[in-house]
């Protein structure tokens, strides 16, 4: 069974949602026959490369937010991130295009190192003082992952390399019906939107293994197509998040 993956490494609820996906196909008994794959998707595909600004600043703007407001924000992401186990700066963090990333970690696929490259490039942006819009830290992250760098500097070189791919991706999930991230496919046969409690992975995989049926899944986090990351707005709000894990599956199409 393969799972198609569509995140941005901008997106906040997609480096949680790729690890609490993890710990679902961790509880999953068929785990050693699925087949991960990740694919892109831009938040910002507007952005043009070198024009960077402070995540705070983004919100800020985006929302019509004052400071206290989006340190909020950042922080009740933070406690999210932390909860599953993974380091999250909330402040000081750029936000930047990410074109030149996904057409890496397209290279990294075609070299069997997609994953290596990924996990360290969302760790680099929400954990650790790197950024990822800066081109020598993004060669030294994909060295890390196992690239060679002469081949790294090449493609980053060409604005062409692996362009296409990209926006394949991003075809296929307006295609798909996907507007926000993070957007998970199970064998082309069942949707999840957003990053949803692990034990909501283990059910999806388990339908979508016996299933023939195409059906959405909503009610997590997501990241939309505008850049925008949904962020509760009071204490009720984030009350209602554990709520809003326990999705209601909607059928959509039949395959």
């Amino acid at each position: 069974m393969r799972v198609e993956i569509w995140s941005d490494i901008a997106c906040p609820w997609c480096y949680i949602g790729k690890a609490r996906f993890e710990k679902g196909l961790a509880g999953f008994a068929h785990r050693d026959g699925v087949e991960v794959v990740h694919r892109s998707f831009e938040l910002d595909p507007g952005r043009a490369k070198g024009d960077t600004v402070q995540v705070t600043d983004m919100l800020a703007a985006k929302y019509g937010r004052g400071p206290d407001e989006v340190r909020a924000m950042e922080e009740h992401v933070a406690t999210q991130a932390r909860s599953e186990g993974l380091g999250y700066r909330s402040r000081g963090r750029d936000h930047g295009s990410t074109f030149d990333i996904h057409r890496l970690l397209h290279l990294a696929k075609a070299r069997g190192r997609q994953n290596e490259l990924l996990d360290l490039a969302y760790r680099a942006n929400f954990a650790e003082e790197r950024s990822v819009y800066d081109e020598e830290t993004l060669v030294r992250l994909a060295v890390e992952a196992g690239l060679a760098e002469t081949e790294v500097r090449e493609v980053l070189a060409d604005p062409d390399a692996y362009a296409g791919a990209v926006r394949d991706d991003e075809r296929e999930a307006s295609e798909l019906g996907a507007n926000g991230v993070p957007f998970f496919v199970l064998d082309r046969r069942l949707g999840i939107s957003g990053g949803q409690p692990a034990e909501v992975f283990t059910q999806a995989l388990e339908q979508a293994w016996g299933s023939r049926t195409v059906t959405m899944v909503g009610g997590g986090e997501v990241c939309d197509a505008d850049g925008a990351c949904a962020v509760p707005d009071t204490a009720s709000d984030t009350a209602s998040d554990t709520a809003s894990g326990t999705a209601s599956a909607q059928a959509t199409a039949h395959s």
